[in-house]
């Protein structure tokens, strides 16, 4: 609930109301599939984000949508975890108007000239135009309920309560002896339904009516319920046969069936993990700052992933996977610098191994990858990552400089550094490989004199041959000669 205070200048009754602007065309008796679609058509000239915080999607995804809702549809979004359906769908209520009139009292949100509860209709009997008035605020008229295969009917279309029928003295059949679920409840607003498949088929039949005429059934007495409502679900893929299934009979009624998409580009998946992992923090800790190719390299972790045999495509790769990654890997920063009395907490590629249970827990594998396990190929996600994160910055060009590099370690030199060690002490070490930091400077990788970034680019460099296998990794962060292998 919004708990937002109506303004005292809206009219407290239906008199009142009846003499305003909601008294009269267009806004008397307006669906609130109409109520959206006008909305939306004065919000489209002006070009403005019709969806704040959803990158990526411009140009696929919201032109679909869109038009669904242009239409007056029901619609679906069809997923994998992750791509943000279900914050699409609370992002809908940008498209209502900020306040609604209801009759006060009621539970299912009456408008005032047209109710559709007994309880409504008595009160504007017995009150007229002295009935008092409540406004809804736009954030209150969205319903939402995660599909699990124990929803009743009850909980969304609603029972019948002896014990009101008892205080009452109604009848049963009695309209007043009514427990409205959460459908009625959610009347001239929007109802959504997460992982639709999930919801036991004899309650999709309960749907049937609902979404078409309006009439429902409750204990046997049939009870007349013309809602105005938008719906929309949710649904993964993966669900219609490891779960349970959409029965065809409500997909043909459901409008449009959208399918989204992860990031297709790599800068698209940063700005939207930069968008929603906690990075700026408060508090004790020194300030952190991530370097730009640290971020890539979290970022390409969930593509490399989404691309690997390995891992089960029909599950997906989340994007919750970067962002709770990129987490981990300030708080890894965070935690060195504390110890080391620093006065800025850096990221390193080496935060990124840090942070492998925030990658393992993520990925689900096939039978090859069990074999091999999560936590290595998770390292060997996040060493492809730095390879392609590096490339990108070298171009195709043949460099000398590498050679000197893997030169250096051929000859029987080694390089061991911890994930904890001190920027300064760790720029002295890497300073030992010959062109090494001369490479991280040229290349724009990091700026002189800025220790944490020169670390993080040195870790980057040396990533990027162990993956091409030009030199070694071992498992406690050092590298050495790819020939001793």
């Amino acid at each position: 609930m919004s708990y937002r205070k109506a303004p005292s200048v809206l009219p407290q009754t239906l008199g009142a109301l009846r003499s305003s602007r909601w008294g009269e065309p267009p806004l008397r008796r307006r669906s609130v599939r109409d109520e959206i679609r006008s909305n939306l058509l004065h919000r489209l000239p002006a070009q403005d984000p019709l969806f704040p915080g959803i990158h990526g999607y411009e140009d696929t995804i919201l032109p679909q949508l869109v038009n669904a809702l242009l239409s007056r549809q029901d619609f679906i979004l069809l997923g994998l975890r992750g791509q943000a359906k279900s914050r699409i769908l609370r992002s809908l209520t940008g498209f209502l108007d900020e306040w609604l009139p209801s009759v006060a009292g009621s539970e299912v949100n009456d408008d005032p000239f047209a109710p559709i509860s007994k309880f409504a209709r008595e009160r504007l009997e017995a009150e007229g135009d002295a009935t008092p008035i409540a406004w809804i605020h736009r954030e209150d008229r969205y319903v939402e309920k995660l599909a699990t295969p124990d929803v009743t009917i009850a909980d969304l279309i609603g029972d019948l309560d002896p014990i009101r029928a008892a205080r009452g003295g109604h009848v049963l059949s009695d309209e007043l002896t009514m427990h409205f679920g959460l459908l009625p409840r959610a009347n001239r607003g929007i109802f959504a339904i997460n992982e639709l498949p999930d919801l036991a088929g004899k309650i999709q039949v309960g749907l049937f009516n609902i979404m078409q005429e309006g009439d429902v059934q409750l204990k046997g007495y049939p009870v007349r319920l013309p809602l105005d409502v938008l719906l929309c679900f949710t649904a993964n893929p993966e669900d219609y046969t490891a779960r349970g299934k959409i029965i065809t009979p409500l997909k043909d009624r459901i409008g449009a069936e959208i399918s989204t998409h992860y990031p297709r580009e790599v800068a698209l998946g940063m700005a939207i993990t930069e968008q929603e992992a906690w990075t700026t923090r408060d508090g004790a800790a020194p300030p952190a700052r991530i370097p730009p190719l640290v971020r890539e390299v979290v970022e390409r972790v969930a593509f490399e992933a989404r691309g690997d045999q390995r891992v089960d495509r029909r599950s997906g790769v989340s994007q919750r996977l970067p962002i709770s990654t990129l987490e981990n890997v300030v708080s890894s920063a965070e935690r060195r610098a504390l110890v080391h009395g620093e006065p800025e907490a850096v990221g390193r590629i080496a935060d990124i191994y840090s942070a492998l249970p925030s990658i393992t827990g993520k990925l689900e594998l096939e039978y090859e990858g069990e074999l091999q396990g999560a936590e290595t190929i998770a390292k060997e996600l996040i060493r492809r990552a730095a390879l392609h994160t590096f490339l990108d910055r070298l171009g195709d060009e043949e460099d000398e400089r590498l050679d000197r590099i893997v030169a250096w370690f051929d000859q029987g030199s080694a390089l061991k550094i911890g994930g904890d060690e001190p920027a300064a002490n760790a720029v002295k070490a890497f300073g030992v490989v010959p062109g090494l930091l001369q490479l991280v400077h040229e290349l724009d990788l990091a700026p002189a004199q800025d220790a944490g970034a020169e670390v993080a680019g040195c870790e980057l460099v040396l990533e990027a041959l162990a993956a091409q296998k030009r030199i070694s990794r071992t498992e406690d962060f050092g590298w050495g000669s790819a020939r001793r292998r």
